[in-house]
């Protein structure tokens, strides 16, 4: 074994996109000595797809990346164009802050957080194998035959593995935005017994913005309603970068119905399982072949140059195919493409060999967090190279790893989605995959996950201060909801916003509870609120407008608890547990739950079998 301090580190995170930078510096900031090992330092927190961050429940995770100590929030904040809060109508749960960031900025700004933090040490270089002895990780070994170790390693490979750029008929062997890619990885996972899969997904073409007539598009400005996505930023509203909303037309469609077979998946020159819910144009034009147009939105590529990607239209057609389809658009029909859309495979794990922590369940040390566990977009990806960091510092001193829960966090739901019931496909974050999606507000992210960043020592003294001054903001409020308003002051009031007249007078909570009361018409009208922090009235708002709901929701995941606190012990014998059925036993032994809550998300595993766990688990006990 090698002494030379230079080869010798804590942990080792590979890979330096949105997973390995966030598992990178929770590592680093919990004092452990930290290799960052990636192909080329230049794709640092590269934006390879879309410079865009957050969007439908995607808003939700970086708020949680946020609230437990990560970086993704406070770059977004640093490098936006244009932001916009989505589904601004509808109720709290469904709205998600969304930006278009400068996709350089970005990059830039990740690059010096790396480059500036204590105890992280940046490596240019490819992984070539990881080294296991006895179960346990030890190290990697790179192209060049150089041998780091480390008792803890982190694999955030990206979409690198053996991955191939499709373009028509062209095939290069190259990774995203024309980087290298990792030849050799996939193999060391296989030769080590790991179950590999191929999955798909694709990019838009960047075409010239002085080459569109924006006249032709429908302009999105940004909002005006100052956001930030991280507690530590101020708050900012730029809405400089405009976007803009267009539609494909029957023309369009015909030229691609025309070409179908020149794309690699209808010609037949493609392996990889695609993401259901981001299709290219030509899956667009197929499956929903009624349809006489679909959207699009023309978006920067960043302040300082004139790309800009057409969002929605990715495809793997030939780069010929592309121009003319473009062109048949309203305001394309002079347009230059300077980067043809393509359509990526590679290679990712089977993530049902992880438990919770992200570890591998074969191999102790050995992490995987980002689209080499099977998902899709930045912000899953940095949520669990988060988690992947903070429980690789758990396993290097020892310590209980920190699992989230499905009732806590979005990033709760998506591990558990992953190491319980798998995917089969490029995985995406919705809302709709959260029970409790009441609860899990992007705008509570701090409360439901400041503590565990304390706990897990990621809550500085900065972020520490502006959680206490919300709690006490909101406790403030509370106090005030049961302030006595008089029915006098009330009638002008309600007459003004629509309500029906007050027959006597009301406590606060009770006039907030009426539907057309906001916190904008009633902080209009009256400064009860005078002096509280928005993010705390924001909260007390939504409290009281839906308390019955909130209420219910609580009860329910109060009740899911229960099983969740039921562990499991590690090396239960499923196949002598009477009373199963033979497909339970089959899939508890394979995802080897950790709790009776997580076994009863386990596809085949029936509310039966569940009361024989909870039976068996009762009398052990006794």
């Amino acid at each position: 074994m090698l002494t030379d301090p230079d080869y010798n580190y804590d942990a080792i995170v590979v890979g330096i996109g949105h997973a390995g930078c966030e598992a990178t510096l929770a590592l680093a900031r919990l004092g452990h000595k930290t290799l960052a090992l990636s192909i080329s330092l230049d794709n640092a927190g590269f934006l390879a797809c879309n410079p865009s961050i957050g969007g439908t429940a995607k808003g939700h995770l970086v708020r949680e990346v946020d609230a437990l100590g990560g970086e993704m929030g406070k770059a977004a904040d640093a490098t936006l164009t244009h932001l916009r809060m989505l589904n601004a109508s509808k109720g709290p749960a469904v709205q998600s802050l969304r930006a278009q960031v400068d996709k350089y900025a970005y990059h830039n700004y990740m690059k010096r957080a790396l480059e500036s933090q204590p105890n992280l040490f940046l490596r240019q270089g490819e992984c070539k194998d990881v080294i296991i002895e006895g179960g346990r990780v030890i190290g990697v070994r790179t192209v060049t035959d150089l041998v780091y170790r480390a008792p803890a390693v982190a694999l955030c490979c990206g979409v690198y593995m053996d991955a191939a750029i499709l373009i028509g008929e062209s095939v290069e062997q190259k990774g995203p935005a024309g980087f290298a890619r990792s030849n050799y990885l996939a193999d060391s996972l296989k030769n080590n017994g790991f179950i590999l899969r191929r999955f798909k997904t694709g990019t838009p073409a960047r075409v010239r913005k002085d080459s569109v007539d924006l006249d032709k598009l429908e302009a999105q400005s940004g909002e005006d309603t100052p956001y930030s996505f991280s507690a530590l930023s101020r708050r900012v509203n730029k809405t400089g970068e405009v976007c803009y909303l267009g539609y494909t037309n029957p023309q369009t469609h015909a030229v691609i119905r025309e070409n179908l077979t020149k794309s690699p998946k209808y010609g037949g020159r493609s392996f990889g399982t695609g993401a259901r819910y981001c299709p290219s144009v030509e899956d667009k034009v197929v499956r929903f072949s009624d349809k006489e147009r679909h959207q699009f939105f023309l978006e920067p590529e960043g302040a300082g140059t004139v790309e800009m990607y057409v969002q929605g239209l990715s495809t793997g057609l030939p780069a010929d195919v592309q121009l003319r389809l473009y062109r048949t658009i309203a305001g394309f029909g002079r347009v230059e493409v300077m980067r043809d859309a393509y359509a990526i495979e590679y290679e990712c794990i089977d993530p049902l060999q992880l438990d919770a922590s992200l570890m591998s369940k074969s191999v102790r040390g050995l992490f995987f967090a980002g689209q080499i566990n099977g998902t899709s977009g930045y912000e899953e990806a940095a949520a669990q190279g988060l988690v992947a960091g903070i429980n690789a510092s758990k396993f290097i001193k020892g310590e209980p790893p920190v699992i989230l829960r499905r009732d806590n966090s979005y990033i709760g739901v998506l591990i558990d989605d992953l190491v319980t019931a798998g995917t089969d496909e490029p995985y995406r974050m919705m809302t709709s995959r959260a029970e409790r999606r009441l609860i899990l507000r992007q705008d509570n992210a701090d409360l439901r996950l400041t503590e565990t960043a304390v706990a897990a020592g990621l809550a500085d003294g900065k972020r520490l201060k502006k959680y206490r001054a919300k709690l006490r903001g909101i406790a403030r409020c509370e106090k005030l909801l049961d302030t006595v308003m008089g029915k006098t002051e009330l009638e002008k009031y309600f007459s003004a916003v629509g309500e029906p007249p007050p027959k006597n007078a009301m406590t606060v909570r009770e006039v907030l509870r009426r539907n057309l009361v906001t916190r904008q018409n009633f902080c209009a009208a009256f400064d009860i609120f005078k002096g509280v922090a928005p993010d705390a009235l924001s909260h007390i708002f939504t409290e009281v407008k839906y308390g019955g709901y909130l209420e219910r929701e609580r009860r329910a995941a109060a009740e899911a608890k229960r099983l969740e606190d039921m562990a499991i012990p590690p090396n239960a014998d499923y196949s002598a547990l009477g009373g199963l059925s033979n497909e339970a036993k089959e899939k508890l032994a394979k995802i080897r739950p950790l709790t009776v809550g997580q076994a009863s998300r386990i596809p085949g595993v029936t509310p039966a079998d569940i009361n024989v766990l909870i039976i068996r688990l009762h009398t052990a006990k006794k």
